[in-house]
């Protein structure tokens, strides 16, 4: 069986071809570091690393470049055209790209902690300026652009008419006129529905570049089609990213591509699904944003615990990308334990050894179950990345393995290769396709480093005489079952209960 992956732009399964066999472009849309990384930025990239992970399980060598928007992206459709990292660093009166290194660096712990690989290219929006202008300047050229007062502006109205705009997202040019909202700057436009390429930058904006136009920064949806084509060609195979980005942003790079490279630049659009936070959309106003930091420190109204970073994987890898993930803090809870008693699994697996056995004292019956549920891990994976239906199949043997190590069913009752099969799946299955490692706390080295925080952060305060905070560390440690003692000559020493 092929792998067959959903096109979002076509809206069915395709088996997947890439345009170079044994070769595979990939990209997918990375974060804007304007402020921290929350839950609904960890489902794209678990998401993308497993399939990344795949493809090159499958023998591909793949270029997966996933980019870092440390400039631009102005609000499209907010209430006024203005710059997240001007606004962010403004705030925190840091230096723009002060404030870009600092959630760069955070984004960057968070994905180690989701155990996520490094992509092969992680290009920065403010490293490819002259790429984007460049790109600017042939869609002017080719007359889908025009310049009004040092902004520049994508004719959508006249490449609708020449080309199949709105396909991937589903909506028309009509919808798109009556949904536009009312936004400052407006009136420079053509047309209601046109976007930015390029804006003139205020006399107080920070972040500025000189261009043929004046000194502007760079649109949000220009630098994804800039160094997607630097890096994959005019042409790749993959673009991923999440469901709220196929309009306006995907939509957009499909027509800034098109006209400057005169044909499709995608094959294969691929989008994960959104997470909602106990049935409701996640969103500042609804108050329900929750933070990765917040996440695995269990700082949060909504969280009565701290959650593993492997738990919030499996927790993602439990339902199919393409499906609605509802998050809550009791179906976490229930995935910490799920995960728990899988690894538990896991572990008595790897350590059965193959009996000696005939066919006489096999349980032909038991052997041929293994033999579908292991055959099936891969049936599934090239049935558009079907995580959950391999993990049912996992929880499915589970019992029969605790059950093999107590005696319960004796271990000649599965041939040797049937066991050793089962061994060497389970392992490239959840370890190296899907990503998941023993959330063990005592071989956690990411726990350690945390540990060690607070242990310096605890000696601060105790040298300070800031009594109360360092015990409410020794105390609150104590409750999750962690005892912080201290030693002869300030030092401290941890163990866990």
């Amino acid at each position: 069986m092929s792998l067959k992956v959903y096109n979002s732009y076509t809206r069915q399964k395709e088996v997947f071809e890439s345009i170079t066999p044994g070769h595979v472009g990939m990209y997918v849309c990375g974060p804007t570091v304007s402020g921290e990384s929350h839950l609904g930025h960890a489902r794209p990239y678990i998401t993308f690393d497993v399939l990344y992970r795949y493809l090159t399980h499958l023998g591909n060598k793949v270029r997966y470049v996933r980019n870092i928007t440390d400039a631009g992206h102005f609000e499209e459709e907010g209430r006024e055209a203005e710059d997240k990292i001007s606004k962010k660093a403004i705030l925190e009166k840091l230096e723009p790209m002060e404030l870009v290194t600092k959630y760069t660096n955070l984004y960057h712990w968070a994905m180690k902690q989701f155990n996520t690989v490094d992509p092969s290219i992680e290009p920065t929006a403010t490293g490819h300026i002259v790429e984007q202008i460049n790109m600017i300047e042939k869609i002017i050229s080719e007359g889908y652009a025009y310049e009004v007062n040092g902004s520049v502006y994508f004719d959508v109205k006249k490449y609708a008419a020449n080309y199949d705009y709105g396909k991937l997202s589903g909506r028309v040019i009509d919808d798109l006129l009556e949904t536009t909202r009312e936004l400052d700057g407006q009136e420079e436009k053509r047309d209601r529905a046109d976007f930015a390429l390029w804006k003139h930058a205020a006399p107080e904006h920070i972040m500025r570049w000189k261009s043929p136009w004046g000194e502007g920064f760079p649109g949000w949806h220009i630098e994804c089609s800039a160094m997607a084509t630097k890096y994959l060609g005019a042409a790749f195979d993959i673009h991923g990213g999440g469901m709220d980005l196929q309009f306006p942003h995907h939509e957009s790079e499909i027509a800034q591509s098109t006209i400057c490279n005169h044909q499709n630049p995608v094959r294969y659009w691929m989008h994960n699904n959104m997470i909602t936070i106990n049935g409701r959309k996640m969103g500042k106003s609804y108050n329900n944003v929750i933070k990765l930091t917040e996440l695995f420190s269990g700082d949060h109204p909504l969280l009565s615990q701290a959650f593993h970073p492997m738990t919030v994987r499996f927790f993602i890898l439990q339902s199919h990308y393409r499906s609605t993930l509802d998050f809550s803090n009791d179906a976490l809870a229930a995935s910490e334990k799920a995960f728990k008693r899988l690894w538990e699994a896991y572990e008595i697996l790897q350590k059965l050894v193959p009996a000696d056995s005939n066919d006489d004292v096999i349980d032909k019956e038991l052997d041929a179950k293994i033999v579908k549920w292991v055959a099936e891990f891969k049936e599934f994976m090239d049935d558009d990345i079907s995580t959950p239906k391999i993990l049912a199949n996992m929880f499915e043997m589970a019992p029969i393995i605790n059950s093999m190590k107590d005696g319960l069913i004796p271990s000649d009752s599965i041939s040797a290769a049937t066991l050793l099969q089962m061994k060497d799946q389970f392992k490239i299955y959840l370890e190296d396709i899907m990503g998941l490692q023993s959330v063990s706390v005592s071989n956690n080295e990411a726990f350690k480093a945390v540990m060690q925080l607070l242990v310096d952060i605890r000696k601060e305060a105790k040298t300070k005489k800031d009594f109360a905070t360092s015990d409410k560390i020794r105390n609150q440690l104590a409750e999750a079952g962690i005892l912080l003692k201290d030693e002869k000559g300030g030092e401290m020493s941890w163990s866990v209960e």
